[in-house]
């Protein structure tokens, strides 16, 4: 049994040394600023957390991961294992309590409670004339219910790492936070597994394919963060407004084979790479793990990934 079972994740954790490059990056991106100190800058979706991304003011740095709790017994449980922190109040915005852990790899985890939940943005999209039913948009056009401009993150959805210690980093996280195997990725033999796709466990509940996709690699650090958008159309949207404030085009605009998510992945000014996607695959607790071949990943239409993606991480 693990620790706890993860609710959610929260948000990533970086460190850059100019906080105002950073906030335009991820305006751009599409996320909307909660709070900014001297020191660290507070961004949010349009879902109700306070934060979904947090960058500290420093040399640049993938700082770490943070996880919700589903209860202030959870944090209690999470104190009392190896090398975990006592409960400690959050001195940031947002607040709530937390509980830090360091992974394998040395990186930070973080699991809080609390957080404050700020009102949602309200973001209205069209209905799309698809399907069996092509009358759900009826007496209206289309162009004129989506606007030019950045995506509109709505929740901060997964994470990838590369780690030399897979099978301690993989083992870790389903063991601390409940984290359930999706897909393990094998090349050659069906022993050699490469990688694993994990999603949280909430039972009957249905979540995203994947919230934590682990490499096997000779690196280790963040390959990247990975975010919602409204919909497919604000991935795209949200492709032109990057391209034209030219920011660094990593991998995209495709459909991923394992979690099916349409994706687009952008890097920020030192290199750190954030993705947009849209609709995703969803599993509860009653779907077994699959092994794939990893020579089947092809989505089915986008490229192949980049070799500068591929072996991207972020110490």
């Amino acid at each position: 049994m693990p620790v706890i079972k993860a609710a959610d994740l929260a948000y990533g954790r970086l460190r850059s040394p100019d906080l105002d490059k950073q906030e335009e990056f991820l305006t751009a991106f599409g996320m909307v600023r909660a709070e900014r100190t001297p020191k660290a800058l507070y961004m949010r979706g349009t879902d109700a957390p306070h934060h979904i991304h947090v960058t500290e003011l420093g040399e640049p740095k993938y700082v770490g991961i943070a996880l919700h709790a589903g209860s202030l017994e959870d944090l209690e449980k999470l104190a009392r294992a190896p090398g975990a922190t006592p409960i400690e109040a959050i001195d940031e915005p947002g607040g709530g309590k937390r509980v830090r852990l360091t992974d394998p790899d040395g990186f930070q985890v973080e699991v809080i409670h609390g957080m404050a939940q700020l009102p949602k943005i309200p973001v209205k999209r069209p209905p799309v004339n698809s399907g069996e039913d092509k009358t759900q948009r009826r007496n209206a056009l289309y162009y004129k219910g989506v606007e030019r401009g950045p995506s509109h993150i709505k929740r901060f959805g997964h994470f990838v790492v590369h780690t030399p210690q897979y099978a301690k980093t993989v083992g870790w996280y389903r063991e601390m936070f409940g984290f359930r195997c999706s897909d393990e990725v094998y090349a050659g033999s069906k022993d050699n597994i490469t990688g694993s796709f994990n999603r949280l466990d909430r039972g009957d509940d249905f979540v995203d394919h994947h919230a934590f996709f682990c490499i096997r690699s000779d690196k280790k650090g963040l390959n990247h963060l990975s975010y919602e958008a409204a919909d497919i159309d604000d991935v795209m949207i949200g492709h032109d407004v990057m391209a034209a404030k030219g920011y660094e085009h990593f991998w995209g605009i495709g459909r991923h084979s394992l979690g099916s998510q349409v994706y687009d992945y952008w890097g920020d000014p030192w290199g750190r790479v954030h993705e947009h996607w849209a609709d995703t695959d969803v599993l509860n607790a009653s779907v077994p793990a699959n092994l794939i071949a990893r020579e089947d990943l092809a989505g089915p239409w986008g490229g192949p990934p980049p070799e500068k993606f591929m072996h991207h991480a972020t110490p």
